[in-house]
């Protein structure tokens, strides 16, 4: 049974369409969440903050049906109710757009859409209907789809609409986004924003689960922040500031900007020349691009998504073998190396996939901190795995790194994204690398985790060694890197020393509007 009435009622229980009271949820050994109260407003986007691992998509879970809780109750229009499963919570006008899209990649949008609530004629599928009521319905809401197109020839911007559209397909009058711009650029972001300020005009609630401060206080009237699985507070997100909602995140105050001295840049340790690399269907991606990155400097890559930058880092790290010129590390030549002769030759790789080339998530901790120098001593004696050495290096890294949420023999994919992270950084940095190579490595992270990588990749240029950042966050590089180049079609079209430049003059290189002379 999906619905039981409650015998509980409040006088403001007609305006709210969500309410949590002391819900708590369980796993063995933790407690996701502690008796969270939370409560939704008709027509309000109330944002869910919280650092990776506070427990917001396990409550939303609990309220979608996928998980029950231990403790506590739900109520939906006033009315107390207990779901087995999404599909109860669905028939009670709950809709939810995972973080990793539920779409299935051969069949259409407008087939995703409407899977499970098939327009008929008859006994057949009524496609014309159901292509007539998707288009009826992404024009009613501003959500531009493609009705025809296969969802794994589209991008993810419109596969995130289309996840919308299921819902709203469906009845949803609360729809709850996980981490909804964690896949989209910044132009792509502000056009979500515009569509959730549709909805809301039109009475939808919406929750928003995010770790990104902007994003709360450019789209959301409420904020509720988590930490460790409790509620600390809600506020009015009008009256917030970035500072204030990152300490009430964290529990302490939080360096927005990084703090860092002057560069004492030394010798050249990473040298390209004349780099041609293809893409996965054999495009140029790199085109004779020629780049060094010093010891003692950040070297920041700025570009939109798809200029390069995925097939450069791979060609450095010895994961894609480059079509013409050189790479050269510390004085080797690696142009066509594999990754394990990266390694040797002193290539650190922070991935900007972590689950699909950082970890191998049904690996513990120490098995995937051991995954570069398995064959070495002291992790390998005499061919055999020394597993307590592994254990006992896994654990120096999670006290060193502040990994939370489990041991040297935890699987690396019960953690949340930015503990994750912080292994995977450990891993690499420990390698004692000349180069280290980071890829996107605070994308998904939440306020606190980006500190800790930031502060991380400066102590390593402090340090001596050669840092290249790949980050599609202007922000990011702006505040770490020492120099500063523009990737566009495969190319550098601009070169910046930091302090020199703006987010303007980078964004419009990244563009293709502004090439210096001989780029």
């Amino acid at each position: 049974m999906a619905h039981e009435p409650s015998e509980r009622s409040s006088s403001d229980a007609p305006e709210l369409a969500l309410e949590l009271r002391g819900v708590t949820k369980r796993f063995p050994g933790v407690v996701a969440n502690d008796r969270v109260d939370l409560d939704l407003r008709r027509g309000e986007v109330h944002a869910l903050l919280g650092e990776n691992g506070a427990g917001k998509s396990t409550l939303m879970n609990v309220v979608y049906g996928l998980y029950g809780a231990d403790e506590g109750e739900v109520l939906v229009d006033g009315k107390a109710v207990s779901f087995g499963s999404a599909a109860d919570a669905i028939a009670a006008g709950i809709g939810m757009v995972h973080q990793h899209f539920m779409l299935i990649p051969v069949m259409t949008v407008a087939e995703n859409i409407v899977l499970h609530a098939e327009p008929r004629s008859g006994v057949q599928l009524d496609m014309v209907a159901a292509h007539a009521r998707v288009e009826d319905l992404a024009a009613r809401y501003g959500l531009a789809v493609d009705a025809r197109a296969r969802v794994e020839d589209i991008g993810v911007a419109m596969q995130q609409r289309a996840e919308i559209l299921k819902a709203l397909y469906r009845d949803a009058r609360i729809l709850i986004l996980d981490e909804p711009t964690g896949v989209l650029t910044p132009g792509e972001a502000l056009d979500l924003f515009a569509v959730l300020r549709e909805l809301k005009a039109r009475g939808t609630s919406i929750i928003i689960i995010t770790h990104k401060l902007d994003e709360v206080l450019a789209v959301a009237d409420r904020v509720t922040v988590l930490r460790r699985g409790s509620k600390v507070g809600t506020v009015d997100a009008a009256r917030a500031t970035e500072r204030e909602l990152a300490e009430l995140m964290v529990g302490r105050h939080v360096l927005l900007e990084v703090e860092r001295g002057a560069p004492t840049p030394g010798a050249d340790v990473l040298v390209i020349k004349g780099l041609a690399v293809r893409d996965d269907r054999g495009l140029p991606a790199v085109r004779e691009l020629n780049l060094t990155a010093r010891a003692g400097e950040i070297v920041g890559i700025a570009g939109v998504d798809g200029n390069g930058q995925k097939e450069l880092v791979e060609a450095i790290a010895g994961m894609r073998r480059p079509s013409a010129g050189s790479i050269v590390v510390d004085g080797k030549a690696i142009t066509r190396c594999s990754p394990r002769s990266a390694f040797e030759a002193g290539v650190g790789h922070v991935p900007e996939d972590r689950h699909a080339h950082g970890l191998v998530l049904d690996f513990t901790l120490a098995e995937n901190a051991a995954l570069r120098d398995y064959y070495r001593p002291p992790i390998s004696r005499r061919g055999w795995l020394d597993r307590a050495s592994m254990v006992e290096r896994v654990r120096g890294f999670i006290e060193q790194y502040d990994v939370r949420g489990g041991g040297a023999h935890t699987p690396a994919g019960s953690l949340s994204g930015g503990n994750q992270q912080k292994v995977v950084l450990a891993r690499e940095i420990q390698g004692d690398p000349r180069l280290l190579l980071a890829s996107q490595p605070t994308r998904g992270l939440d306020v606190g985790a980006i500190e800790f990588v930031h502060r991380r990749l400066v102590e390593q240029r402090d340090a001596g060694r050669a840092v290249l950042l790949v980050s599609f966050e202007l922000d990011e590089i702006l505040g770490l890197a020492d120099r500063i180049l523009v990737l566009y079609e495969g190319r550098v079209v601009l070169e910046r020393a930091s302090g020199t430049t703006s987010a303007e003059e980078l964004g419009l290189a990244m563009a293709g509007g502004l090439a210096e002379p001989g780029a």
